[in-house]
């Protein structure tokens, strides 16, 4: 296979951390082996994602092995972290590999949990989104630039500057 890994079916991936509100659903593709070994969503430890959520909340940045936490910044500040894929087949933690996928039941998440607003963690999850979900949820979604550490391009700071922008009006400030 000349070095790439090799497709594996997988799934289901992880149940959606949410409360009974939310008021945005931030969406990935599918997790990565990282966050699958870890059983928990954004389990990279160079991942930006929790970092930044940290400080977009006003929450102090939890110790990646510090789930309790992870779920707390979600959970206190109205806001649902899911993935548009429950299962596909897929190479390593390649997005452009997917393959086969079987979407999440967005439309059924996003109106029990009376969500205003969706955010694509990056491309391929805004892709996914607007193939499998865009058409029987009806609200379009926000695709902003992965915080996956392959995204070098993006900086922490731009990252912090774009994800602020469109996601502040949506955390609940307690």
């Amino acid at each position: 296979m000349s070095g790439k890994a090799p497709r594996t079916a997988v799934g289901p991936g992880f149940a959606p951390l949410c409360g009974e509100k939310a008021n945005a659903l931030i969406l990935g593709s599918f997790p990565s082996p990282k966050s699958r070994a870890q059983s928990f969503y954004y389990g990279h430890p160079q991942n930006r994602f929790w970092p930044l959520m940290a400080e977009l909340t006003g929450e102090p940045v939890p110790a990646w092995e510090d789930l309790a936490a992870k779920r707390a910044i979600i959970l206190n500040h109205g806001l649902a972290v899911w993935d548009v894929i429950e299962r596909c087949t897929i190479c390593g933690a390649s997005d452009a590999s997917i393959r086969d996928a079987v979407p999440n039941d967005l439309a059924a998440l996003i109106e029990r949990l009376g969500v205003q607003a969706v955010f694509c963690n990056g491309t391929a999850a805004g892709r996914l989104y607007e193939k499998y979900a865009l058409p029987l949820t009806g609200l379009p979604a926000v695709t902003l630039p992965s915080t996956s550490p392959a995204n070098a391009a993006w900086s922490a700071e731009r990252l912090r500057q774009v994800w602020g922008d469109a996601l502040t009006p949506f955390v609940n400030k307690e």
